[in-house]
């Protein structure tokens, strides 16, 4: 049987602010389209990443927030990270039947769970505080003038601009979700992770409807700066950015930075009936684990290994029964074998045969909001009975021996698959969702 769980648990909307689009007609048309959301990006103006590609979400503007983001006086205490997770969740209600004046959920049954990344001041909102504590004509910065001299010299709402736990204030205040409320930033394993607390929350009873979603970039000034110290960043391939990212592909040489926010309502079934809500599908299960080498070093593969054994125990069912893996595969010449390994390592014999796709070659890594966003494009697909391709796949990678669907969408008859998402440090989530 699918779910073991005493309350099974329902996806009943679904909102995305993505390179692919926002809203969820936009982003499955691209999607399905086989459009890339990698281009040249104007978001941050110099930085070092090759050829200055990323997946900027170009459709999400100043225009565009006001529109979205409730109230919108709070829009001035809001970086770019926050409008976007706050304008997703706002979409994600909306798509649930849960906008704006709703009553199918009493205030005290709302509750939240959102992941996102650190967020990081960019240098001009730093600067004018920064250069008071130095010496006039230098730039020897002194730290004990910070607390007298450097604070008076910053924007009043500085430190709120950028807190991470900020996104689920905003949507708590705005839904009037006064139930359970979480934030978590755990890089790429924020999704798979607020998803798993979301649905625990839900089958102890301590809520009906849970807004579950992350928010990330690394298109940012200094988190990009990070990227390309850290990281494997891919250039553009005879000068199209598109082509750039190829998971699991034999000639793929990195990721590629980007931005985005989804959310999805996870909602106990039984009250999602009673409403009447659509149903996108159902979380079956949901496994994590957290595996690090020496100097902090994650072992992925050990990692990722557990994190779908946990889910697929915690679902009740066996590799057979997955139709498909959407992959956290990033491009990473590395890494991306550590993942093929792990799945052959659960999958056994069927690690060579079941259907994989990366999702990841069409908008790059935004780091937090990574996972929410691939999970969408799954749910989607399979409510259109396909598994949407990796682009740029052309040349298999003996190391890896995985069946990457590439070229055109599979069609597809069983809609259970599993998500995986693994950070550097080694922190895996697995999820096993049921498509409608």
């Amino acid at each position: 049987m699918l779910g073991t769980s005493k309350r099974q648990i329902a996806i009943t909307g679904v909102g995305v602010v993505s390179p692919l689009g926002i809203g969820i007609d936009e982003f499955w048309g691209n999607l399905s389209a086989g459009r890339s959301g990698i281009t040249k990006v104007d978001l941050i103006n110099d930085s070092a990443l090759p050829d200055h590609i990323g997946g900027q979400a170009r459709g999400f503007n100043d225009k565009k927030a006001r529109e979205l983001v409730r109230p919108k006086k709070s829009i001035k205490a809001m970086c770019r990270e926050i409008q976007m997770g706050v304008a997703s969740a706002m979409v994600a209600l909306e798509n649930a039947g849960l906008g704006e004046g709703q009553t199918a959920v009493a205030p005290e049954r709302l509750g939240i769970d959102f992941g996102a990344n650190l967020m990081l001041s960019p240098p001009e909102v730093l600067a004018r505080g920064a250069l008071s504590c130095c010496e006039e004509g230098a730039f020897e910065f002194h730290h004990e003038k910070w607390g007298e001299i450097g604070l008076k010299n910053m924007e009043p709402l500085w430190l709120l601009l950028f807190l991470p736990n900020m996104p689920a204030c905003h949507i708590g205040i705005s839904a009037d979700a006064r139930g359970p409320s979480n934030s978590l930033t755990m890089a790429e394993a924020s999704g798979g992770l607020a998803i798993s607390e979301a649905i625990r929350i839900l089958e102890r009873d301590s809520a009906d409807v849970m807004i579950c979603g992350t928010t990330g970039t690394t298109l940012h000034a200094i988190q990009s700066m990070h990227a390309v110290m850290w990281n494997e960043l891919a250039p553009a391939i005879g000068g199209d950015p598109a082509k750039a990212i190829r998971p699991f592909d034999l000639n793929r040489t990195g990721q590629v930075v980007s931005e985005g926010a989804a959310t999805i309502i996870l909602e106990d079934l039984e009250h999602a009936k009673a409403r009447n809500a659509k149903i996108f599908g159902r979380i079956l299960g949901a496994g994590s684990a957290c595996v690090t080498k020496s100097q902090g070093i994650g072992n992925l593969r050990v990692a990722l290994k557990l994190a779908m054994q946990n889910a697929l125990r915690d679902a009740g069912l066996q590799p057979a029964d997955i139709g498909h893996i959407n992959a956290h595969a990033e491009g990473d010449p590395k890494d991306d074998v550590e993942e093929a390994l792990a799945i052959h390592d659960v999958f056994g014999d069927l690690g060579s045969k079941v259907p994989v796709t990366a999702l990841k070659s069409y908008w790059g890594n935004p780091g937090a909001s990574c996972g929410t966003l691939e999970l969408v494009g799954s749910l989607l697909a399979v409510d259109h009975g396909v598994v949407p391709p990796t682009l740029n796949y052309e040349t298999p990678d003996p190391k890896c021996q995985l069946n990457v669907v590439h070229g055109e969408p599979l069609k597809i008859s069983n809609k259970v698959f599993l998500k995986t998402s693994v950070t550097k440090a080694g922190q895996a989530t697995a999820i096993v969702v049921a498509g409608a």
